[in-house]
């Protein structure tokens, strides 16, 4: 999310990870042919079978011919099923993680480091709904046994439980056009809804003459929220994971981050285990640099995710962190893997010194891009939010 700076600069950005392109779905069969009328009422000839679907990613079945035959004919026979289509081409190796501060570089090509996700992924069986029950007490994943230290499950209507989460408020980083506040943050039906708005509001902290950025704008344009764990709940080293859906439209910039306590930004470090804006997705680590970050960076983009149907999705966010790695996940595929010890040169290492707490936020323009023409609301829905520990 990148705490605390105008613009955010990826000092080593990595190369998005491409994915098989999709091939289009099977066709349906066609709906058979009207059956004659007559004293005895023939039938109507079947329908005829679904063309095969090109190459790409797994294609659907084609849907079944309509029954057809009118009147004193028969009912013409269904079309058969469209034959599936064939099975997508594999997709490419995740490309090299770019050389980060000091020559850096990503892991190999489709390696721990390689981001390489497969646009068909079955982490989930249903993602169109928040999922019910408990959350489980034990994860196993190859980073380990996790147990279950903390979780939100969004189970009860009404505003987040204020025991778990407060919020940042007004204009707060990035020159962000919108104005953080509770309001926009609601539960029912087992998610979190944090709700992007459009309004024209006067900023009660608006001075004519002020340079800063807060103060200079007459007005707020859009309103959304930031919760944060802050002063709450924090934690050193485990597995940190989101179930949500997110808006990838233009001037959306949601965020699953972590921050660490007792210092300011960047000496605090900073991991975005889930950050989206210009079309791709991003899971970055902070280096502490002075008075910025240098960042371990990867990035996916939409279209190779899937595009409009993976959006609609629900889909899974980890962070696996200990004293020697940092691993972030999209659906079980790792994006970024990041050495610990390579996260500063001298002095205090940040990700080995202190706790982190959680922010989910939704930020609106800057890099999220300019939403004056997207029709507003925009949403970010999120089932959970858990921490394991071993």
């Amino acid at each position: 999310m990148r705490a605390n700076r105008t613009v955010c600069l990826l000092a080593s950005v990595c190369a998005a990870c491409t994915g098989g392109s999709g091939g289009p779905s099977g066709a349906g069969g066609t709906t058979g042919s009207a059956g004659t009328t007559g004293s005895a009422g023939t039938t109507g000839a079947a329908g005829t079978t679904g063309t095969t679907g090109t190459l790409g990613e797994a294609g659907t079945t084609g849907g079944a011919g309509t029954t057809s035959g009118a009147g004193a004919g028969g009912g013409g026979a269904a079309g058969t099923s469209g034959l599936a289509g064939a099975a997508g081409t594999a997709p490419a190796a995740g490309t090299s993680g770019g050389a980060g501060r000091g020559g850096r570089g990503g892991a190999s090509p489709g390696g721990r480091g390689g981001g390489n996700v497969d646009a068909a992924t079955t982490v989930d069986a249903n993602r169109d709904a928040a999922t019910s029950g408990d959350a489980p007490s034990n994860v196993t994943t190859d980073g380990g046994t996790w147990r279950l230290v903390w979780s939100d499950e969004f189970d009860v209507d009404g505003a987040p439980n204020p025991s778990n989460w407060g919020y940042e408020r007004g204009f707060v980083r990035n020159q962000e056009l919108q104005w953080y506040q509770p309001d926009n943050a609601t539960v029912a039906n087992g998610l979190l809804t944090i709700t992007g708005q459009k309004v024209h509001i006067a900023n009660p902290n608006y001075q004519a003459s002020s340079t800063d950025w807060k103060r200079s704008r007459q007005y707020y344009d859009y309103t959304s929220t930031s919760m944060t764990t802050s002063g709450k709940h924090a934690w050193q080293y485990g597995r940190f994971e989101m179930r949500a859906r997110i808006d990838v439209r233009l001037g959306s910039w949601p965020a699953f981050w972590i921050l660490g306590t007792g210092t300011s930004w960047p000496a605090s470090g900073e991991v975005d285990i889930m950050e989206f804006y210009a079309s791709k997705v991003l899971a970055n680590v902070c280096l502490p640099e002075g008075s910025t970050c240098g960042w371990s960076s990867m990035t996916q983009s939409v279209s190779s995710l899937g595009g409009a149907a993976w959006a609609s999705q629900f889909h899974v966010w980890a962070m696996e962190w200990d004293a020697q790695r940092i691993d972030l996940f999209l659906d079980d595929k790792l994006m970024n893997h990041f050495v610990v010890a390579s996260a500063v040169t001298s002095g205090t290492n940040p990700y080995t010194a202190r706790p982190f707490y959680i922010l989910v936020n939704l930020a609106l323009g800057a890099n999220g891009g300019d939403p004056a023409n997207t029709a507003f609301p925009i949403l970010y829905e999120v089932d959970y939010v858990r921490v394991y520990q071993k």
